[in-house]
């Protein structure tokens, strides 16, 4: 009888471990960043005109889904013509999105994700080429008119207080 027993356990392994590969399987099928904190930026995709909270033209915007969905890329150009890029990613190690932002004048570097209502927010640091550092956040809110705000904050240390340092209206081109 432990004999039978020992052979239907066996079997039920065997078939529960086949059925593990298959959604494995299906999973790499699907794609590496199919999973739901991988689209949780997905609302900033997209090519788009700027205006400042004036409405006045502040540049235009690119924003790419690159390696397999797992990367956004944004491509910035001003109405003044200075330019920046950003990398976007979830990393699963940390639960986190990630962006680094680079230009002629800073680089940011900054994570977190998004509140309860879908904003996402990215704490972190601003550090300018002369060597100036501050900390630094964003917030990036879709609108019920499809459009997305941008607000950009940086610490000022001097007045111990947050400043705006962008603010920027999202509309598709």
């Amino acid at each position: 009888m432990f004999a039978r027993l020992g052979g239907a356990a066996l079997i039920f392994v065997s078939v529960v471990g086949m059925q593990a590969q298959a959604q494995q399987d299906a999973a790499e099928r699907a794609g590496p960043c199919k999973a739901a904190p991988y689209h949780a930026f997905d609302f900033w995709i997209g090519d788009w005109r700027v205006t400042d909270p004036a409405g006045e033209f502040a540049g235009t915007n690119t924003v790419t889904r690159e390696e397999e969905g797992c990367l956004l890329v944004e491509h910035w150009t001003s109405a003044r013509g200075t330019t920046g890029q950003s990398y976007n990613y979830y990393d699963p190690g940390k639960g986190v999105w990630r962006q680094i932002w680079v230009s002629p004048s800073a680089v940011i570097d900054y994570e977190g994700g998004p509140n309860q209502v879908g904003d996402m927010i990215l704490k972190g640091t601003i550090k300018y080429r002369n060597g100036r550092s501050h900390p630094f956040r964003g917030t990036w809110t879709e609108n019920e008119d499809g459009s997305v705000t941008q607000h950009f904050e940086e610490y000022d240390p001097e007045g111990e207080r947050w400043e705006d340092w962008f603010i920027g209206t999202y509309r598709r081109k």
